[in-house]
């Protein structure tokens, strides 16, 4: 019997990916957050194809995908991303790479790099992916699709400890302008907005623990 493909989207700082984690080891499905597949063109563009030091030089990236290769390696059972062979799983989620994502996230050339790899490993089944155009773009026939939502306020105390567990500081405030403006961005862009699937199940997690979060998604799944 082929796995499910269940899609998880959302905003940032909802815990779609580590949420996503822990319900592909309960139902032994492979987890791929695509979300970091987007940081790692960041931080390849911020480290290869700048203007100065102030922006990224967006032509000069989309010429330069073709020397991009991102993979997850397992490592002693946690995917890690590499790019190039190397591990940049750290660096993804700096400051830096959170500030400039979503520009370089909704560019359709780098999409569209993307979305190929994407949906050949849903292809087989037995996959759970999260991102913010999963269940609209990427796997508009997901099996499952849920939704993750939660207040601002909420979202930034998660960023905020997040951070500080990976011993990079943060001011509370610029963590929290940081996650507005990537929501504007990426509810607003042409190309694959962040929005809900028209049948996915809404999961408000603002006063939800996340092991609370996972049993309700495995009780939409294990209902069907």
């Amino acid at each position: 019997m082929k796995k499910p493909v269940i899609a998880i989207d959302g905003y940032s700082s909802t815990g779609k990916s580590s949420i996503s984690k822990v319900i592909a080891d309960k139902l032994g499905l492979i987890h791929l957050d695509t979300g970091a597949l987007y940081r790692g063109v960041t931080w390849f563009a911020l480290q290869n194809c700048m203007h100065g030091s102030d922006s990224i030089n967006l032509q000069e990236l989309f010429s330069s995908l073709d020397q991009i290769e991102l993979e997850f390696r397992n490592n002693d059972g946690e995917l890690v991303l590499y790019l190039n062979h190397i591990d940049i799983s750290k660096q993804i989620r700096t400051n830096e790479v959170s500030d400039n994502v979503s520009i370089v996230a909704k560019q359709k050339e780098v999409r569209d790099f993307l979305l190929h790899s994407q949906r050949s490993l849903a292809e087989k089944g037995g996959i759970i992916m999260d991102g913010r155009d999963i269940g609209t773009v990427v796997l508009p026939n997901a099996d499952y699709k849920f939704f993750l939502t939660a207040s601002i306020d909420e979202r930034t105390n998660r960023r905020y400890f997040e951070l500080a567990g990976l011993g990079i500081q943060a001011d509370r405030e610029q963590v929290k302008q940081n996650l507005i403006d990537r929501d504007k961005i990426d509810s607003e862009r042409e190309i694959a907005p962040l929005k809900q699937a028209e049948d996915a199940i809404v999961i408000d997690n603002t006063a939800l623990t996340k092991e609370e979060t996972i049993d309700l998604i495995l009780s939409h799944i294990r209902k069907i």
